[in-house]
């Protein structure tokens, strides 16, 4: 081989070495965009900003009201095309398609109690209520009609009191858990069976969290059908598997609440210590592996989101909601993307993380 041929291949490994590197990132030209709701209580909004310049690309209206609190997963996005937004007060879904680097209004959803949780698995979307938990078919990036529903319920075999549900997540073919904080009580995960993908109707498996803790709340699954959960006023973690809690220890830090996982890690969102951990699981056990992972100093840290790189978290202090943007690598670590943005809004309330892409325009 000639000395420019091992020059050329010597600049072509150094190029592939240095892509797999850094922070990760999709193929896509296009923007990542991170998007939150106002929650206004009497006419919704969401606002959509650039993860890089931070800039505010969009504020469009949900065509509904806000209101929800003590939730997770107020919003969730699909594929990086499809975003949908809980319209509390409206008893209805907002979603949105992605067209370029915006997104267009596409139509509301009707719910069969006040929603407050979504998310996306097997050709459908679902949704936590108060009273219920419903699923959508959803086809081609479009979500068609209501295709099953179920009660909710305590473990104790009661009706979950208004202000429970906290969160909606597939985890699996068959399953999907939302979990319900009632404090005093130690609260319940409900096992939710779906079949060929829709809530089959029949009654969920009510599980009670695990004496001497409190609050499930917000949850990462992964692939494998365990997820992590936050029992949040006791503040704790715990790793659930095949219908009961396997490990529960202790957090480190006060109030871990909201999760969202990034491939093998799971960042939380710590309310009283005003900071983000990050939590690996396994198929036992969990455990921490940065207890700050990086702080939050504009507020208490609420709903968090993150995808191909890029980790959004939503706070509230001193009236006002922020929202902070980080980088992440394949190691987990966080780098900031620049100051807090200020929302405008004193509620805001869940977080989505779009990828960037160029394939988009349908």
């Amino acid at each position: 081989m000639s000395r420019r041929n091992v020059l050329s291949v010597f600049v072509a490994f150094l190029a592939i070495a240095g892509s797999g590197a850094g922070i990760y990132a999709s193929g896509g030209h296009g923007r990542a965009l991170v998007v939150t709701m106002t929650n206004d209580p009497d006419a919704n909004q969401i606002r959509v900003y650039d993860s890089e310049s931070h800039a505010l690309l969009q504020t469009l209206s949900t065509h509904g009201k806000g209101g929800a609190a003590g939730n997770a997963r107020g919003i969730r996005q699909h594929d990086g095309r499809l975003v949908a937004v809980v319209n509390n007060g409206s008893n209805d879904v907002a979603l949105f398609r992605r067209d370029g680097d915006v997104l267009k209004f596409d139509k509301v959803v009707s719910t069969t109690s006040a929603p407050v949780s979504v998310d996306f698995g097997n050709d459908h979307m679902y949704v936590a209520g108060a009273t219920t938990v419903d699923s959508f078919v959803l086809h081609q990036n479009s979500v068609e009609g209501l295709d099953g529903t179920t009660g909710l319920a305590l473990a104790n075999g009661a009706a979950p009191p208004a202000g429970s549900t906290a969160q909606v997540g597939v985890i699996g073919e068959r399953q999907l858990l939302v979990t319900l904080k009632t404090d005093p009580d130690p609260g319940t995960v409900d096992v939710v069976a779906l079949d060929r993908g829709r809530v089959d109707g029949s009654a969920p498996t009510a599980v009670s969290a695990p004496a001497g803790t409190l609050t499930p709340f917000g949850f990462a699954p992964y692939p494998d059908g365990t997820a992590l959960i936050t029992l949040a006023h006791s503040n704790q973690d715990g790793l659930f598997r095949d219908g009961s809690f396997r490990s529960v220890i202790a957090a480190g830090q006060a109030a871990s609440c909201w999760m969202t996982r990034a491939g093998k890690y799971v960042f939380a969102a710590n309310t009283g210590s005003h900071t983000i951990s990050r939590l690996v699981g396994t198929g036992n056990n969990v455990f921490v592996d940065g207890l700050v992972a990086a702080p939050i100093p504009t507020g208490a840290p609420a709903d968090i989101d993150a995808d191909s790189g890029v980790l959004g978290v939503v706070d509230h202090g001193a009236g006002e909601s922020h929202l902070s943007v980080f980088l992440y690598n394949r190691f987990g670590e966080l780098t900031s993307t620049g100051a807090a943005i200020t929302v405008g809004a004193p509620n805001a309330n869940g977080v989505a993380v779009l990828a960037p892409r160029d394939d988009d325009r349908n």
